[in-house]
């Protein structure tokens, strides 16, 4: 199967251009080659036959892999506060924050 897009110098030019890359001859003459290649490579998929297929959004069933949400009991504000060295009215004390 053809590209349908045609992949020559002055696309790879101008998408160097655009990306602010200086190519030389030799870089020019490669990318239009690989460029190509790739094209049509993929132009092979399109010629696979879909008809009855169902879409597959992920190939891998995604499973939630977090913690059981299990309440328990947690420190006191006394038992969180006893070795703060800052601490004013029941609360830790920082720095003032603009």
């Amino acid at each position: 199967m053809k590209n349908k897009m045609n992949i020559d110098k002055e696309l790879i030019k101008k998408v160097a251009k655009n990306a602010r890359l200086n190519l030389t001859g030799n870089e020019l003459e490669r990318f239009t080659k690989e460029c190509s290649d790739i094209l049509e490579a993929f132009s092979k998929v399109q010629s696979v036959d879909t008809k009855n297929i169902e879409p597959a959004f992920h190939p891998i069933e995604i499973k939630n892999h977090l913690r059981e949400d299990i309440i328990q009991d947690s420190l006191s504000r006394d038992d969180a506060l006893k070795n703060a060295k800052h601490q004013e009215r029941g609360y830790f004390k920082g720095p003032k924050a603009i």
